[in-house]
């Protein structure tokens, strides 16, 4: 099971860029450290990207604060011109790539999100774009929109697991988006073969799959995830997200096992009322997740251990 070890991060809102939220902690394992990029929102409440940097043996101990975003957002009419958010990063070769949403409003939903691609030469501290445009975006595949996604690389294939919007549904006169997640292939991380493969589906009762992170570990695929209702979750404790988790031989195919997740809401504190958006990881011999509580990461990120 996880132990949680409590708190790391959160803004303190000194900057008109981060003026709340600490969301969805994605990781990239260095040498001597440990980076976590976050997302953080402005004035305006819309998101983008910058990071920290914690010691390997006590992620507790921030050893570097970015004060600065690392991205402007997309032009207007683009996909990423209302909040950037990071969701997985990888190395390859020399570059750093790291995959993120990208945020656009729309008239008849409150939102349209899609998957870009920012690389970085300087092994991650300065990133370029790829594009003005995504790399998964609407199509015959992705009717609605993409989001969160998760991405390795493994004997030259890219691997992604991704969140897939299915539909649009009302409750008490308000849209709300489902999602699940599917899985995509690619051999160069940059274009993608979408087949529509679900890789975790919906229980009946369900209205949201987000952030995969997935390990391979004993020739088996283990991936926790976040999981919500159909309404009603952002107060009701009920409904909020909380961590699923699944198994998987071939990174395809995959077997929920929820009660095997190790990880629930805590008695009272910061994550008390949800928690979504794991990241894990192995650092040295310990399994380490990070993840948002309470408020989509309005009070930051913390860490657990498997023990």
């Amino acid at each position: 099971m996880w132990i949680k070890k409590g708190n790391i991060y959160n803004v303190n809102g000194q900057f008109d860029w981060n003026k709340s939220h600490a969301q969805v902690p994605v990781v990239d394992l260095l040498e001597d450290r440990i980076r976590v990029y976050y997302s953080t929102r402005d004035v305006s409440g819309r998101s983008n990207v910058s990071y920290i940097e914690v010691e390997k043996n006590n992620p507790k101990k921030i050893i570097y604060e970015h004060t600065a975003p690392l991205f402007e957002l997309g032009n207007l009419g683009s996909f990423d011109d209302s909040g950037i958010m990071p969701s997985s990063i990888i190395t390859v070769g020399n570059k750093k790539y790291l995959y993120y949403i990208g945020w656009t409003t729309r008239g008849t939903v409150p939102f349209q999100n899609a998957v870009g691609l920012a690389i970085s030469d300087d092994g991650g501290k300065v990133f370029k774009k790829l594009s003005e445009g995504p790399i998964i975006s609407v199509n015959f595949i992705e009717p609605y929109f993409s989001g969160t996604s998760f991405v390795t690389l493994e004997d030259d294939t890219f691997k992604m697991w991704y969140l897939s919007c299915i539909k649009w549904e009302r409750f008490d006169g308000k849209p709300e988006p489902v999602y699940n997640i599917k899985y995509a292939e690619s051999l160069d991380g940059i274009t993608w073969n979408q087949t529509g493969k679900v890789a975790i589906e919906l229980n009946d009762d369900e209205g949201g799959l987000v952030s995969a992170a997935v390990i391979k570990e004993d020739g088996k695929y283990k991936m926790w995830f976040g999981k919500r209702k159909k309404s009603d979750y952002r107060n009701n404790i009920t409904n909020s997200y909380k961590i699923g988790y699944a198994e998987s031989l071939n990174g395809k195919d995959w077997v929920r096992k929820d009660d095997k997740a190790g990880i629930d809401i805590s008695s009272e504190g910061w994550d008390s009322e949800m928690i979504s958006y794991p990241y894990v990881f192995k650092n040295d011999n310990n399994l380490i997740m990070l993840y948002n509580g309470n408020g989509f990461g309005k009070t930051g990120f913390g860490y657990a251990v498997w023990e």
